[in-house]
């Protein structure tokens, strides 16, 4: 029970009289104990306190009188406590009972709540509640002081004013404060997760409570907690441990890592066809030729490109080329054999195979005519095969462009089925379907040695007379794309099918397309070292009209950045729907527009062309040539590019003219209608202008929205030019299409 107040004489004189010799040796023993302990980790530990408590601590031996009598009704009961709470081996338990009875209002003394808490780190509980009582007690006097201090009952000596400056504050706020946010985190994690905060030196000292008596289990307890720092200790709050606790959680139970995702396995892939830039190009053939496989070479691919080795390759690339061998092959029906000789230049991760034979490569063009160019391709297919077999280079595809090598799948299925390379897949892709090399079918046994049950009308020819080499090509080769989707689905019907649109639907299972891209090596404003002006999105709007003037300047055009420049960049022919153009130049012409003209092809057209620039100084620019520097000129300078195909594969012109920031005029067909979408005024979306029958009328239309976008809507029209310029437009895509067929084609 709480003894009654008294004042300070009165508690000294009743200390002096009312001590008995048996209490008295009880009482020396405890604090001999306690001074032991105290003793043992004085040493490596100082005691810090706040210096508002000095002056309320006395430090007189009548203080330490009044506290020994004090402890006596409390002192016997408190001990056999702590002992039987250290015996016990659950420290759930003990944790929970210790908090119990912290939270008890009607506590008999307050050195029982003080016992409690000096328990509970002994007992493997959080430290912050001993931690807060410790450092409030002490008032830079000696850890014994320290010590007796937590032990005091109710205030009735000269230290009242200190007592009740520390047990009322801790017991009706922060011990009920610290407590109920103690509770909460106790009691839904275990003990480890308070022990885990505790220091190196109070694990220890539990360890050592369960050897020893609890008398000496709570000094080193309430020591190990001293050490911390107020500072660390007022930051270490109750909510801090909620929120720890979800993470000791992780680390004691880690989700798996997620597996990488596994490459793609490596393919070697042959490209076999006529033409490659930069050795030698006539069309967009050429392109595709060079960027896809370097494309390809990024996507995990071994990639070999073989060509025919033609005159009119420059000598800087001849010189470069390194000697692989030579041998004769057996070509005609006649056992007629020509020499094969293999030319080798490696360049940016592609390895270029050039077959020599300088009775078939001697000309100067690549296409002369069909007399020649039959015996031509049949050789070059032929030998192509042989140089694979030669070099002992296996493909996992063998990738055919063109009627130029679609003799190769019937050659591999035929003559090469019992050679090493027999195992590789073949893919025909279609670049442009007019061009099929058909010819007289004797000539073409003649020349190729096949088999006669390939020429029969499922398989080569179209009629009684004539063989078409691309026919057997598709119907032996494994898959067939073309350069657009669109493409594919328009070949099969008969206004675009070329003779074939049957042939290819009945092989429609194995048709499928994919739209080509662009070099940004070659075709980059930003870095294009043949434009005057470099440019990007960022400052597009600034340099490309500094291009424009160049241009202007450059071919005698009306110098006016504000003028509209219409480009044109094509082969001179019926299929880019130049006679539409004729039709309607002079409607299109005025005092703000100006039409720029690059490209040759049939007379006609070269002529009219002509004829336009001599009636229109200064507003038409015909350059009846094909100089790869002016049309970079061109797409660097112009404001819109016209290409108003009859029929159009993919198309390349629209992709670089969009790239360079340019606005297409096109005609939705093939890969034009894959790659522009028409603007919606209303949506404000789309990125060129585009008109669906091939119609002068329609194309005149779609010309002058152009111009009225650009003139009256010019901040739209910037708008577009900066989405062309954004949109990705490289081979990336495409070669990863390309990479997925080859996979498919090669997983058993």
């Amino acid at each position: 029970m709480p003894r009654k107040k008294t004042t300070k004489a009165s508690t000294r004189k009743s200390t002096t009289n009312k001590t008995t010799t048996a209490k008295a040796k009880e009482t020396a023993a405890l604090k001999v104990e306690s001074e032991k302990a105290v003793t043992k980790t004085a040493t490596t530990s100082k005691v810090e306190t706040p210096k508002k408590e000095v002056k309320d601590t006395k430090t007189t031996t009548k203080t330490t009188k009044t506290e020994v009598k004090a402890e006596k009704p409390a002192a016997k009961a408190t001990v056999k406590k702590a002992e039987a709470k250290e015996e016990k081996p659950a420290a759930k338990t003990t944790v929970k009972k210790a908090e119990v009875k912290a939270e008890k209002p009607a506590a008999k003394t307050t050195a029982k709540k003080a016992e409690v808490k000096e328990e509970k780190p002994a007992a493997k509980t959080t430290a912050k509640k001993a931690e807060v009582k410790e450092e409030k007690s002490a008032a830079k006097t000696t850890a014994k002081k320290a010590e007796v201090k937590e032990e005091k009952p109710a205030a009735k000596t000269t230290a009242k004013k200190a007592e009740v400056k520390e047990e009322k504050p801790a017991a009706k706020t922060n011990a009920k404060k610290a407590e109920v946010k103690e509770e909460k985190p106790a009691a839904k994690t275990t003990a480890k997760k308070a022990e885990a905060k505790e220091e190196k030196p109070a694990a220890k000292a539990t360890k050592k409570t369960k050897k020893t008596t609890a008398k000496k289990a709570a000094p080193k307890a309430a020591k190990a907690e001293v050490k911390e720092e107020p500072k660390e200790t007022v930051k270490v709050e109750a909510p801090k441990a909620e929120a720890e606790a979800p993470k000791v959680e992780v680390k004691e139970e880690p989700k798996p890592a997620p597996q990488p995702e596994l490459p793609q396995p490596r393919r070697s892939v042959a490209f076999i066809g006529s033409e490659c830039y930069p050795f030698v190009k006539t069309g967009g053939l050429g392109d595709v030729m060079y960027a896809l496989p370097k494309a390809l070479a990024k996507q995990n691919c071994d990639v070999k490109v073989i060509l025919p080795r033609y005159a009119c390759i420059p000598q800087e690339y001849q010189e470069k080329m390194v000697f692989k061998g030579a041998f004769d092959m057996d070509l005609c029906s006649d056992g007629r054999s020509y020499y094969v000789g293999i030319m080798e230049y490696v360049w940016d991760g592609v390895v270029y195979d050039f077959i020599d034979n300088m009775e078939f490569f001697s000309n100067g063009n690549p296409y002369t005519n069909l007399v020649d160019d039959i015996p031509k391709f049949c050789y070059f297919g032929k030998a192509a095969l042989a140089a694979l077999n030669f070099m002992d280079w296996e493909p996992d595809v063998i990738h055919c462009h063109d009627w130029q090598a679609s003799l190769v799948p019937l050659y591999l299925r035929t003559m090469f089925n019992n050679t090493p390379i027999a195992n590789a897949k073949v893919i025909m892709t279609i670049h442009n379907l007019r061009f099929q090399g058909v010819y007289n079918i004797e000539t073409l046994k003649y020349w190729t040695n096949l088999p006669d049950y390939v020429f029969n009308k499922d398989c080569m020819t179209e009629n009684w007379l004539d063989a078409n080499m691309l026919k057997g090509g598709l119907t032996y080769c494994n898959a067939i794309t073309t350069v657009s989707n669109t493409y594919a689905g328009e070949i099969q019907t008969p206004e675009y099918g070329e003779g074939l649109d049957a042939h290819l639907r009945y092989h429609s299972g194995k048709l499928r397309g994919i739209v080509n891209g662009i070099d940004y090596d070659i075709f980059n404003p930003a870095t294009d070292p043949m434009i005057s002006v470099h440019y990007d999105l960022s400052n597009v709007l600034e340099n490309k009209p500094k291009n424009k003037r160049a241009l202007q300047e450059e071919l005698g055009l009306q110098v006016d950045e504000n003028k509209f420049v219409i480009g044109l960049i094509s082969r001179l022919t019926d299929q880019k729907g130049l006679d539409l153009v004729n039709q309607i130049l002079p409607q299109i012409v005025d005092d703000f527009t100006e039409v720029v003209i690059l490209g040759t092809g049939q007379p006609e057209y070269e002529d009219s062309f002509r004829y336009y620039e001599n009636a229109y100084k200064g507003r038409v620019c015909a350059n009846i040539m094909y100089d790869e520097t002016r049309s970079h000129h061109i797409y660097a300078g112009c404001d819109a590019l016209l290409v108003p195909s009859r029929f159009e594969p993919c198309g390349l012109t629209q992709l670089i003219g969009m790239h360079y920031g340019d606005i297409p005029i096109v005609r939705e067909t093939g890969g034009l209608k894959d790659t522009v979408e028409p603007y919606n005024e209303y949506a404000n979306t789309g990125n060129g202008f585009t008109f669906d029958r091939y119609d002068a009328g329609l194309l005149l239309d779609a010309i002058n929205r152009a111009k009225t976008f650009y003139f009256t809507n010019r901040w739209c029209f910037d708008e577009m030019v900066q989405r062309n310029m954004d949109k990705d437009v490289s081979w990336e895509n495409s070669a990863k299409q390309y990479r997925d067929l080859y996979v498919a084609l090669t997983t058993d």
